[in-house]
Order: structure tokens, then sequence, then C-alpha cells
């Protein structure tokens, strides 16, 4: 099992590119199964959620052909048995949002439930609720879903108890096969959300309003395919734009939207940052103390959960205590024993943690618990004395991209190591 090795203390000065986001890419390949034309997608992450959703989209009869310049071309021209077993399903929670496509397109679908969450329960009631509303026959058995909707979809106003980005994608994406209209209402408004519904639009279909809590869908008889590129993923650059804060140094973030991030501009901006934001990238520098400041997570346009385990190695550099409130998951603070080995100060309690700056931070071997807390260690290793060894980082390979590579490209001192020279 690899390792990175970090060596701390260097700033990062430098430019950094943004790939396109997971979050929107891992949903935008599971709109391929609605037609039978091909789907190319640019400025696609290169990812282990994404290889093992192209798995399952193979298993599933799709031709999935990786090509040069970051495109991934998905061809749906028949489908085999609308099967998704549990050993691939288990591996990534999105993949269980090849649900609603199959019922669309064929009638019927067998998918394993998804299984539990590191980070706490993400149940997907509200997934199973939307479907049922469309239509969808569902019955649970030795955990799975088996669906069926032979007569094909039917529009109607679906209203969330609550703000869900997954079950809200999973709507989107069965409706649009649908007969007459469907009304989203209480939806998630993050920019994944207007990614798919674009990329659904540029295929055929009738969407309006994805971004805001209220979204429209006129069903169409079928889709076709298309190009469409990904979105700038706003959790990398975030993630970056915090590494640098810690770090200190200038970076420049290339490609990221700024729209994004404005929860996280404000903060940095508070927490003695420069954020200076341009069409197309965003600047990022620190040259002063950073200082102390408290955040809520909260669905976007909020403070996202993506990064507050980033946010918290930071302000444990901070000079004076911060507040750190969770409430989108229940089970979100693993990273911060971690963060103490490193020197960090913080006392958590319930979905609060405080943290007392600033922690002389030095460097230990740690390990990563999830996708999120992983990179948090990295951050906190890259301003740590001495050497930081993050071990289990099959999580950052989950979601960053090259991540060694465009931190080096930074003068960052961090490399990553197999097990045997580890």
């Amino acid at each position: 099992m690899d390792r990175i090795v970090i060596r701390g203390g260097r700033p990062l000065n430098g430019a950094i590119p943004i790939s396109g986001a997971k979050n929107s890419a891992l949903k935008l390949m599971a709109a391929a199964l609605l037609t039978d034309g091909p789907l190319m997608l640019s400025r696609m992450p290169r990812l282990a959620d994404v290889r093992f959703l192209g798995q399952l989209l193979a298993r599933l009869g799709v031709e999935v052909e990786e090509l040069a310049g970051a495109r991934v071309r998905l061809h749906a021209r028949t489908l085999a048995e609308p099967f998704a077993p549990y050993d691939l399903v288990r591996k990534m929670r999105a993949s269980f949002n090849v649900l609603g496509p199959l019922i669309a397109r064929e009638g019927r679908a067998r998918v394993s439930l998804p299984g539990g969450c590191a980070i706490g329960a993400r149940p997907v009631n509200l997934h199973l609720m939307a479907l049922e509303t469309l239509g969808a026959e569902i019955e649970l058995s030795e955990g799975y879903v088996i669906a069926s909707a032979p007569r094909g979809l039917t529009g109607a106003r679906i209203v969330f108890p609550m703000v869900s980005v997954g079950a809200t994608e999973h709507a989107m994406l069965a409706a649009v096969l649908a007969k007459g209209e469907t009304v989203l209402e209480h939806c998630a408004r993050e920019p994944e959300i207007a990614d798919l519904a674009g990329c659904l639009n540029a295929m055929g279909a009738k969407i309006s309003g994805a971004g805001t809590d209220t979204i429209t869908i006129q069903g169409v008889e079928r889709l076709h395919g298309a190009d469409w590129t990904v979105t700038p993923d706003r959790i990398e650059t975030g993630t970056f734009a915090i590494a640098a804060v810690a770090a200190g140094g200038r970076v420049r973030l290339e490609g990221a939207d700024p729209e994004h991030n404005h929860a996280l501009w404000d903060v940095l901006r508070r927490a003695g940052a420069e954020v200076t934001a341009h069409e197309g990238h965003v600047e990022i520098a620190r040259s002063g103390p950073i200082h102390p400041v408290d955040i809520q997570t909260e669905p976007f346009p909020g403070f996202p959960t993506d990064l507050q385990a980033q946010f918290m190695a930071l302000m444990s550099l901070a000079d004076g205590a911060s507040v750190i409130r969770e409430t989108i998951f229940e089970n979100r603070f693993m990273h911060a024993p971690e963060l103490t080995r490193l020197g960090a100060r913080i006392d958590v309690r319930g979905n609060e943690a405080v943290v007392r700056g600033p922690a002389q931070l030095k460097g230990a071997p740690v390990m990563a618990t999830d996708l999120r807390a992983s990179v948090s260690l990295v951050i906190a290793g890259l301003a740590a004395e001495g050497e930081t060894v993050v071990s289990r980082i099959y999580h950052l390979d989950r979601g960053f991209e090259r991540l060694e590579e465009k931190l080096s490209a930074c003068g960052a001192d961090i490399e990553r190591l197999g097990e045997e020279t580890a």
C-alpha cells in the first residue's frame, strides 16, 4: 500500500491546474445510460472513483473508452442485463445513480444498495421516494433494489423533505425520459447539479431551474449523444487554496471557477489570506499570520462539508481559537485525532470542534480515514516541521488527481512511496 511522505516548512509558489469535478463527472457518466448515442466527456479527472464507475458501466454494456486529453467516450449502444452487483456498487456510493437511468431506459433494474459510509449514514430513501413518485415499483430484497416501470415513468411533483444533492441528481436522471412534466422542489443548488442539467440538455433534455431550489423537467421520448466539458472541481480548488494559505506563498489556481467558492473566499480573507478572483483562475497568497475564523458547514452556497477537514488543519495554525460546526454528516471529525498526532489542539464535542492555535506542528506518521480527511493531513504536513508520512492514501486517489505532482511543481517536498520503500 502506497504512502505519501511530506517534508514540511516550504512555501508554495506557482500554478496548479484544476481538474474536472469528480462529483459531477460521475453523474455525467451515468447519463450515458440514457441514450444509444455516444457521450464524449472532456476535462475528465483520472481518479479511482471514475475508474470504478467505468467498470460498472462496462458491466452494463456501455463502451467505455479513455482518450488522450482527459477525455472519455461512453457509448451505450445496447445495454446488457440491467443488473449492478454489490461487488461493484459497494466501491463507491455514486454507482447507485445508475438505477434511475436504467429504469428510465429499460423499464427495470436490479441494483445493489451501496452499503455503509465511513463518514456516517447516507441513506438512499430520498432517491427511492423520487423514483416511486415517478411511477417505479420498488422492492428491497437481500440488499438489492428491484425496480420496474414496464409502461415507463410519468412526470410528477416531488418535494424533497431535506436538501440532497444525490437525490436531486438521481431524480433528474430519471425524469428526463418520463412522460409529461416533473417539478422538483427543495432541490440542492450545487454547481454540479447545474453541470448535469447542462449536459442532459445538450443531449436533448428539457430542464430549467437547475441551480435554484425548484427544477422543472419536460420529459422527452429519447436523448441523443453529445459533447460536454466537466465543470472545474470546486473542492479541489478549495483544497489547494487552503494548502497555499497554510504553507504560505502565492499560488495561481488555473481553470478554477471563482463563482463556485464564495463562502470559502470569505473565510480565507478573514483568516488573513489574499484572494484575487479572475475569469478562469484564482490567485491565493499569504505572508502574514493566520487568524481564527468560526465556520459552519451548510449546503451550497454555504461552506462545504467537503472542505471542513482541510479548514480544520488550517485553523490549527491560527493565532487563537476557532469553532468548526459540522451540520451535514454526523461522523466527520475522524481526522481530528490524526491532526493531534501532528501537534494540533482540537477538542471535539458532538458536532462541534474547538481548535486552539497556534500549534507548532511536527511531522509524524498518520493514517487517512476518508477522502477529505486524508488531504487535511497532507495540508498539515506541508506546514509541519520535519517529515510526515500519510498512509492509506487510496482514499486520496479517489478524489485528487496527481496531487503530489501538482504540489511538487509549486515547491512542496512531497513524494509517493510504495510499501516496500516507505
